[in-house]
């Protein structure tokens, strides 16, 4: 009899309970910063909402025992959980052989096998020159610096003959330092190997007059930022390539500074295609990790046809990973182009036919920026699209995806085409990155600036949203 008379008065006291807080919820959304809250959250992604209520209820045990059952089975739901094993590269990120033929004109080839031949191949080498190292592994307690200019017609490459076959490993803050124009490094394998890991910050650090830099089929590991490119002395590393590279880490990064696999401050006309870009997260600090980002006030950036997976396990973990974005965290005025980003962050911008996967936040994101075209690009498990911070002129068109497109202090993106659906009702197993089709879409017409699909064929007049294409009958 006691114990049913203690569930009754349980009831009756959850009830009142649930009575109050609506009352008060009634109230408070009746008022002009209730209102105001309101259309916040209906411009947030579920995740974001799920994570802010898990912070604001840190510190209040009793709350968190109420609230996190429920919380955690929302973010189990919206957050899903990738399947065990590796997840496929879908030819993306570093290939076994070559991607590009080397060319035929280089004035002189260099053979070096020692860490002091390297350091001094790299750093007396002349325009033309070819410098090939051999198979082995090279230790490095100290950056790698570049001593002379490439030319156009004669730029200066740093290769291994198989691709993987030489590994150089760093333990200092940046690998190597890219400072002059025309230089290629290709076929590399560069580990850090830091005590206390958030010392190595970059394998290739761009800067300055590094104009012309490519940065091509190399497989980079455990960097907080595997490749920075910025400014120096009021000149901008522009026109870079980066293509078919694998940004990755073994872990998450222990560090307060930026974790963000491709880092672009204020550079332009730079293209970054075909890399695999997976595992990247950040423990300490403000916990926000990104896969790809241009910002500083640069413009003509294009990201095409990358495969970025935010976190192949551990979906929900503490912390934000975004995939790709314009605009990234906010640029500091000092390090910015020209106008110190009052402008824009990064204006110009493409982003085309990437797959985004498992990013507990935006799979991409636009923030500051200006004349930024979204297209063609599928997102699976992500928040989905957000626009930020004053961004205007955002177009999104014929993207697959699910999740969210979230405005916050932006004008609505332009929308054509996209296709907003669960991706297991369209594909055999999207999770596992396994994109057979079940039930395609309608064709949508083709775009004059996206020619091809994440695979390289070339689609047709009318063809399929997201970034890949089936030749419809």
């Amino acid at each position: 009899m006691k114990s049913r008379r203690w569930r009754f008065y349980v009831f009756v006291v959850a009830a009142a309970i649930l009575l109050v807080t609506a009352l008060g919820a009634t109230a408070f959304f009746a008022t002009d910063a209730g209102r105001n809250a309101y259309a916040e959250a209906r411009n947030r992604s579920p995740q974001s909402l799920i994570r802010y209520t898990l912070r604001r209820l840190e510190g209040h045990p009793k709350l968190e025992w109420i609230a996190h059952p429920g919380l955690y089975a929302l973010q189990r739901h919206y957050e899903r959980t990738p399947p065990p094993g590796s997840l496929p590269t879908l030819g993306k990120g570093q290939q076994t052989t070559q991607v590009a033929t080397p060319t035929a004109d280089a004035s002189a080839t260099v053979r070096v096998d020692t860490e002091a031949g390297i350091l001094d191949a790299l750093f007396n080498a002349k325009p033309g020159t070819r410098i090939v190292i051999a198979p082995g592994q090279y230790r490095f307690n100290k950056t790698i610096r570049l001593g002379q200019d490439g030319r156009p017609r004669e730029p200066i490459s740093v290769r291994a003959i198989v691709p993987g076959s030489v590994r150089l490993n760093f333990t200092h803050t940046q690998g190597i330092l890219v400072d002059r124009p025309y230089w290629t490094f290709e076929n590399l394998d560069i580990r850090g190997a830091c005590a206390p890991q958030e010392d190595c910050e970059h394998a290739f650090h761009v800067v300055g007059a590094a104009a012309f830099t490519t940065l091509r089929n190399n497989h980079l590991q455990d960097f907080n930022a595997h490749i920075k490119v910025n400014g120096l002395n009021g000149e901008w590393p522009d026109h870079g390539l980066v293509a078919f590279n694998t940004l990755t880490n073994a872990s998450a990064r222990q560090t307060l500074g930026s974790v963000v696999a491709f880092d672009l401050v204020g550079a332009s006309h730079w293209k970054v295609q075909d890399n695999l870009v997976t595992n990247f997260a950040k423990l300490h600090g403000n916990r926000v990790a990104y896969g790809l980002f241009m910002k500083g006030a640069g413009e003509s950036g294009r990201f095409e046809r990358n495969l970025v997976i935010c976190s192949p396990s551990g979906v929900s973990e503490p912390g934000e990973r975004v995939g790709i974005s314009f605009g990234g965290g906010g640029s500091d005025p000092g390090v910015c182009r020209e106008d110190g980003c009052r402008a824009f962050e990064h204006r110009h911008g493409l982003a085309a036919n990437n797959i985004v996967a498992h990013c507990n936040d935006s799979g991409i994101d636009v923030n500051g920026s200006s004349n930024i075209v979204v297209a063609h690009n599928t997102l699976i498990n992500t928040a989905g699209f957000s626009a930020r911070k004053g961004s205007t002129k955002v177009r999104l068109l014929s993207n697959l995806y699910e999740g969210h497109v979230s405005t916050q202090q932006s004008s609505l993106p332009e929308m054509e085409w996209n296709v907003k659906a669960e991706p297991a009702t369209l594909f055999m197993n999207p999770d596992g990155l396994s994109f057979l089709w079940l039930d395609r879409p309608a064709g949508v017409p083709s775009r004059a600036f996206v020619t091809i699909d994440f695979k390289g064929t070339r689609r047709e007049a009318i063809t399929l949203p997201g970034a890949l294409d089936e030749r419809l009958p």
